[in-house]
């Protein structure tokens, strides 16, 4: 009768250790989950490196943020449909996505796909005016210097015929 009880002591402690132990791991791993996802939310990269490919997505109306992160996921455009919605609720494009067909790569960032789905036709049209004008080599700090130049250039010639009335009077 004493053993019994001594052996049920000792499976009942063991038991409650095994538990203690299991919740413990369990919290480490889920601490380390929310730690990982936390911690990509901020430093995703993109799913390919540059130049990536380019795939064409048809958002709708009647489309959640979510289901736009699922939509992306499905076109291999973003690893983690949650983590794409994690990351569009903690910007400044939360609400904003406007439906449309957009051309986007995977070699972009979630940002920079939230910045294009976000834009106005006008936007994307001046976004990449102002793409074109950097490839071409910046022509137009080329200019605005030239102007500099000139400007300063009939100002010192300005100065020079002052500075000789200046002499002449007495």
């Amino acid at each position: 009768m004493k053993w019994n009880k001594v052996v049920f002591k000792f499976v009942s402690i063991s038991f409650s250790i095994l538990v203690a132990l299991l919740v413990v791991v369990g919290l480490i791993e889920l601490g380390s989950y929310c730690y990982d996802f936390g911690y990509r939310v901020f430093t995703e990269s993109p799913v390919d490196e540059a130049p990536g490919r380019d795939v064409t997505v048809s958002v709708t109306a009647d489309m959640s943020e979510h289901d736009i992160g699922k939509m992306l996921k499905e076109e291999g455009l973003v690893e983690d449909a949650n983590l794409f919605y994690a990351q569009l609720k903690l910007s400044a494009y939360s609400g904003k996505l406007k439906p449309g067909v957009y051309t986007l790569n995977t070699s972009m960032t979630a940002r920079e796909m939230f910045v294009i789905m976000a834009a106005d036709a006008g936007d994307t049209e001046s976004t990449e005016d102002t793409e074109d004008t950097a490839d071409t080599g910046n022509t137009g700090a080329a200019d605005l210097t030239d102007e500099t130049d000139d400007t300063q250039t009939a100002e010192d010639a300005g100065d020079a015929g002052d500075a000789g009335d200046a002499e002449e009077t007495p």
